[in-house]
């Protein structure tokens, strides 16, 4: 098993902020399937004023470029990627269309 860490921003409103909390609490099926079927075991998001924070557990089946293709060929993927874009909005140092950024571990207890 391994994990990995993200983070995002979402727009700094607090009514879409709200909202994108909201629609957290009702992820469509689908989006459930998707990642568990990438071998992600266990996934967490937490929010600070509009920063988001992810943790994801994967198990030894996982890889980035798998999971990034089974997104791109998932119309409900699609579906849900747009939705969540109304909400978030890229880190200062993203790259054009880059959404979660993958953060580097600097310190271990």
């Amino acid at each position: 098993m391994k994990k990995h860490c993200f983070a995002l921003d979402l727009v700094d409103d607090a009514k879409l902020i709200e909202d994108y909390k909201v629609a957290h609490q009702k992820v469509w099926p689908e989006i459930i399937k998707s990642i568990k079927d990438s071998g992600i075991e266990d996934l967490e998001i937490y929010l600070v004023g509009n920063r988001l924070f992810m943790i994801m557990v994967v198990n030894d089946s996982f890889s980035f470029e798998q999971k990034n293709a089974m997104d791109t060929n998932n119309p409900k993927v699609q579906e849900w990627e747009t939705l969540m874009w109304n909400y978030q909005q890229a880190l200062p140092m993203a790259k054009e269309g880059e959404k979660w950024m993958l953060m580097e571990k600097i310190f271990q207890l």
